[in-house]
């Protein structure tokens, strides 16, 4: 009997020690490689420089996973398979914060991808026709962003008060009775074919080879603007020495410089 007790604790023991090693989280050690989700242009190309030309001399190890949409990069952080992710801006967190009841940190801004109205089958805004059909990102935070975009630029007028994520519903007047077809961002360099004009994000455009500082009917200004992409991380992350280091060195000046030599305008420096 006392043989089966010892035998039994044993297993216990075993038991718990490899619970405890299957429990811990890379992200836990200090000079564990910090991984972090990002959309592939810039925020990829963006933390690839950093990685291969800063990361070293700061003593930072980075592991850069790569997602094509906006839903997996904070996935990957809720579930804590990165420590931080960096695609998003705080409009976007928030929706995501509502629908998940998940809370994230919003620790700093890095840029800013002027959100662009592009047309294959038109030169200018004032050209759209009328019961044009454009294209807009689904995305609720993104969607109400393309809408203020068409506001300010005067295609629409958008009720007082309306939130960042406005809809259809929060249209005051549409006088050239524009129609909206909703996609999935990623979506909306190819739709270009098939509606009037589309407003597209910052990142697909470049994928697309499109510039938003030359071939957007109209565009963002970064005066004022709440839509800069960041580092997000969770709360309990905030203050990992790594994710600080990360944020310093995005924000320091060779950054600021490859910023602007590499997309010329297509992507700005966040103040």
């Amino acid at each position: 009997m006392l043989r089966k007790i010892t035998i039994a604790l044993a297993s216990l023991g075993l038991v718990a020690g490899l619970a405890a090693c299957g429990s811990s989280d890379a992200s836990d050690d200090p000079d564990a490689p910090l991984k972090v989700a990002v959309n592939p242009v810039p925020h990829g190309d963006i933390l690839k420089y950093v990685k291969d030309n800063l990361a070293g001399k700061a003593g930072l190890k980075l592991d850069i996973v790569t997602f094509d949409d906006y839903q997996q990069p904070n996935t990957a952080l809720k579930e804590k398979q990165v420590t931080a992710n960096y695609f998003q801006h705080v409009p976007f967190m928030e929706e995501y914060e509502k629908k998940s009841g998940t809370k994230l940190t919003f620790v700093a801004p890095v840029h800013l991808e002027p959100l662009g109205v592009y047309s294959s089958k038109v030169k200018s805004l004032q050209a759209i026709p009328q019961n044009a059909t454009v294209a807009v990102p689904n995305d609720p935070a993104n969607e109400g962003r393309s809408l203020k975009l068409l506001a300010d630029n005067g295609l629409l007028t958008l009720k007082p008060g309306a939130p960042t994520s406005a809809t259809e519903r929060d249209i005051a007047s549409n006088p050239k009775h524009l129609k909206f077809k909703p996609l999935k961002a990623a979506q909306l360099p190819r739709s270009l074919d098939d509606v009037d004009a589309a407003v597209i994000n910052g990142n697909y455009a470049l994928e697309a080879n499109l510039s938003p500082a030359k071939d957007a009917l109209a565009a963002e200004k970064p005066e004022g603007n709440p839509y800069a992409n960041g580092i997000v991380t969770l709360p309990e992350n905030a203050n990992d020495p790594r994710v600080k280091k990360l944020v310093q060195l995005l924000r320091g000046p060779e950054v600021r410089k490859y910023v602007q030599d590499k997309y010329k305008g297509s992507v700005l420096v966040a103040s």
